[in-house]
């Protein structure tokens, strides 16, 4: 709020907001001062006055974060993996960065550090959940950052296409790693996503309830593209349907499990079996691949997989030059 005081023969104004240090100036005329208190106080509403360095000392950037995850992030359907994202964050040293001092260039460090470890994809998906939680941050919860300091830094260019399929023996080697693995899940798990070519988070989000066992077809109402679909059923894929089903405390899904759980149940799972850089989600391109190559056509497997544009299905697609000259040989 605003006030202007007589001095003499001039006029002394003083703005005063939380969150932000007092401003004050002399003018000779009281029109001057008048236009100048207007014009401070609507930089004061926008938010783009200077902080008060000591209203920042008391936030930490988890601070931020943990409030984000509990109040914005849990509202989410990716919750549970956003959860572990954010987690895993505020672990890190700059978590802890009081944000009276947390610049760009402190977290572009910290980017340089994780790119040593993970994808650009990955770092990406992280970065969008932390500048959302200084948006709502600033938007919301009243607290007198200047700027986000993630608004300057890029996104990093990514190339996500992947050619990998399962190579001769490693189905087999899978299947010998997990005679050794607690988690009985896993290995449904990755024959369903082969059958079905269905998205790690669309499979555990599985309910009986989904599944027409007359028809054959299972229906996914919750989609990454936000577009539900019902895709038909292998005769392999109802088979362990119905080895889940006579499991003993099914529950309402086939997969009980969270993310993070298949997520650490298949890193074991790659080490125990010696595979190389094989990826969860490079089932979802075996499976597309292996639907090309029985005979379906472009709008049969856009069906089953949820592409709306049929030409991101080259993505997926790698089919072999030796299986399809032996068709052609065949003939």
């Amino acid at each position: 709020m605003a006030s202007i005081r007589k001095r003499g023969a001039k006029y002394h104004v003083q703005i005063r907001r939380k969150g932000f240090p007092s401003l004050s100036k002399t003018f000779h005329k009281k029109k001057d001062a008048e236009e100048w208190a207007r014009f401070m106080e609507g930089k004061a509403d926008r938010g783009s006055l200077p902080a008060s360095i000591s209203s920042l000392d008391r936030y930490r950037v988890k601070d931020i974060i943990e409030r984000y995850r509990d109040e914005i992030s849990s509202k989410k359907e990716s919750h549970e993996s956003e959860r572990c994202v954010l987690n895993a964050f505020m672990r890190q040293p700059l978590a802890n960065f009081v944000l009276s001092r947390i610049t760009s260039a402190d977290f572009s460090t910290y980017r340089a550090k994780r790119l040593e470890k993970v994808l650009p994809g990955t770092v990406n998906a992280e970065f969008q959940m932390i500048k959302h939680a200084f948006d709502i941050a600033m938007q919301q919860w009243d607290i007198p950052l200047p700027t986000n300091p993630l608004s300057k830094l890029k996104k990093l260019k990514v190339n996500n296409s992947r050619s990998r399929r399962l190579e001769s023996g490693e189905l087999e080697a899978l299947y010998q790693a997990a005679e050794k693995t607690r988690n009985k899940l896993i290995m449904p798990l990755i024959l369903f996503a082969i059958e079905t070519g269905m998205r790690r988070g669309e499979m555990l989000r599985v309910e009986w309830s989904h599944i027409d066992l007359k028809g054959h077809t299972l229906h996914i109402p919750i989609t990454k593209n936000g577009y539900a679909r019902t895709i038909p059923l292998t005769r392999k894929a109802m088979e362990i349907m119905d080895a889940l089903k006579e499991q003993d405390g099914a529950g309402d899904r086939p997969f009980p499990i969270t993310a993070n759980a298949v997520g650490m149940a298949w890193e074991r799972l790659i080490e125990r079996s010696g595979i190389i850089d094989l990826h969860f989600h490079d089932l979802r391109h075996e499976a597309i691949s292996r639907f090309f190559e029985i005979g379906l056509g472009v709008p049969e497997v856009a069906l089953i997989s949820g592409h709306r544009d049929f030409r991101m299905l080259f993505r997926y697609t790698n089919l072999r030059a030796e299986d399809i000259a032996t068709k052609l040989n065949s003939k």
